[in-house]
């Protein structure tokens, strides 16, 4: 009996044996055929998703936009007698986002107008009625500036009108030759201006005093350097904005002012996306005061 168990111990080991060599000999042709399969991979399969990475990385280069033109210098581009009717506002604000408005506080819409504008994220100016040096052929208009009122009287005028126009941050002078060059006028007038709101001298006349004394007086101030539709057809007005487009340029800002004519609002609109993508930007008025 001991005997025939230590045989049919024995036994056992020859058919183990060959179980694993047939099991070898089966995987074999597997591992040959994933060999295979691993080799055609990396030899038409990762070269493929090679290129493909690499155009992948390419070519957001082609369709990224140019680069932008270098800066070539600020353009402060205001409007002014907003607030009249059959004014081509809407028109006027897709020239640019930084265009300013000014309204006249003594025209029909312009508490209407200066809502709308600042609800629509421009920024507003008081254009205030003086007296020009041929007053009263040419009036400003009710409720102005004039030389021949007291101190008071100019203090009380200017409060008004800048209260009429809703949202103003700064105010230019509409006219004004003859009280710009006064300067006991203009000491009244930047004196009665809120805290903090700036002047722009839209010098009607060389001999204007304002933007140097609204300097002494700590106003933020700044003057406009081109009138770009003295002449209001578009020829004309196209030389001005290229004058106005020097100016900034040579000087690193430059304020040009015209007004709602359908001719200036039709040049503006047209050129102001050359003038973007030749490195001139439009800026707000009162980001350049000081």
């Amino acid at each position: 009996m001991g005997m025939a168990g230590r045989v049919g111990r024995r036994n056992v080991t020859p058919r183990q044996s060959s179980f694993r060599a047939v099991a070898l000999l089966m995987l074999l042709p597997i591992a040959g055929l994933l060999l295979f399969l691993g080799w055609r991979f990396v030899r038409d399969v990762l070269p493929r998703r090679a290129d493909v990475v690499e155009q992948s990385a390419i070519a957001p280069l082609h369709r990224r936009a140019p680069k932008p033109a270098p800066r070539r210098g600020d353009i402060v581009l205001i409007l002014d007698d907003v607030g009249f009717d059959r004014q081509p506002l809407a028109d006027a604000m897709t020239i640019d986002p930084k265009v300013n408005f000014s309204v006249l506080p003594n025209s029909r819409n312009a508490a209407t107008f200066a809502n709308a504008l600042s609800a629509r994220g421009f920024e507003v100016l008081c254009h205030l009625p003086m007296e020009p040096d041929d007053f009263p052929r040419v009036s400003p208009g009710p409720g102005a500036v004039l030389t021949n009122m007291t101190d008071g009287e100019i203090a009380a005028a200017t409060r008004a009108n800048v209260a009429a126009v809703p949202h103003a941050r700064g105010v230019n002078n509409h006219m004004g030759s003859r009280a710009t060059a006064d300067r006991r006028v203009m000491t009244a007038v930047l004196g009665a201006l809120p805290r903090g709101m700036y002047f722009i001298d839209s010098r009607t006349t060389a001999a204007s005093v304002g933007e140097a004394l609204a300097r002494r007086m700590n106003v933020r101030t700044a003057a406009r350097n081109v009138f770009l539709d003295d002449v209001p057809h578009e020829d004309a007005i196209r030389r001005q904005l290229a004058e106005l487009q020097h100016d900034a340029a040579a000087r690193g800002v430059a304020i040009g002012i015209g007004h709602m004519y359908p001719a200036t609002i039709k040049v503006l609109a047209e050129e102001a996306p050359r003038l973007r993508a030749g490195g001139y930007r439009f800026r707000r008025a009162s980001e350049v005061v000081y």
